[in-house]
């Protein structure tokens, strides 16, 4: 097995394609790490980084379709390369992100969300000395979390026990006299 042996952001659009035909001859071979560097490569313009983009969603459509869960803001950056969006646009389309996170959550019978950019403190201060710590779903270090309209609320189901557990003692005193 080989390595690639420096950053994909400082490569040419023949060592990308190389590469990306290549990619099960070396250990090194990072998807993510790919599609962030099309984001940082400064060296190439914009119609090749495009035509790396669509030659490598063509080998890796699934596990660019779970970037979308994995690190969504990449996976926006992406798709829209070269684009300008509106807030509009960019609300529409972190709408459709979230129908296709809870698809995707769904098909592959995930309980957990704690995914990649969701499983890492992240505040954007970056003085902060958490930055980068791994974190539990749910922790009070947890910065952002996926939620979706569909999700039962807590909190409802625990005053739903209340109130039913209010009812049954008013109950038990009420037949014993």
């Amino acid at each position: 097995m080989m390595k690639i042996g420096k950053p994909f952001n400082e490569l040419q659009k023949e060592a990308y394609f190389h590469f990306i035909e290549n990619h099960k001859q070396y250990t090194d071979f990072n998807i993510l790490g790919l599609y962030r560097s099309l984001l940082e490569n400064e060296n190439l313009p914009l119609e090749e980084k495009l035509e790396i983009r669509d030659f490598a969603n063509r080998l890796f459509q699934k596990t660019f379709d779970f970037l979308q869960l994995k690190d969504p803001l990449t996976y926006m950056k992406v798709v829209h390369l070269g684009m300008e969006l509106t807030k509009q646009e960019e609300s529409a389309f972190w709408e459709i992100i979230k129908k296709n996170q809870e698809k995707i959550l769904k098909d592959k019978k995930i309980k957990h969300r704690n995914f990649g950019t969701y499983s890492r403190h992240n505040c954007g201060y970056d003085h902060c000395p958490y930055n980068g710590l791994m974190v539990r779903q749910g922790s009070y270090f947890k910065e952002t979390s996926i939620c979706f309209r569909s999700d039962e609320k807590r909190d409802e189901k625990i005053k739903k026990a209340k109130r039913h557990s209010k009812t049954k003692r008013e109950w038990k005193r009420r037949s014993r006299f």
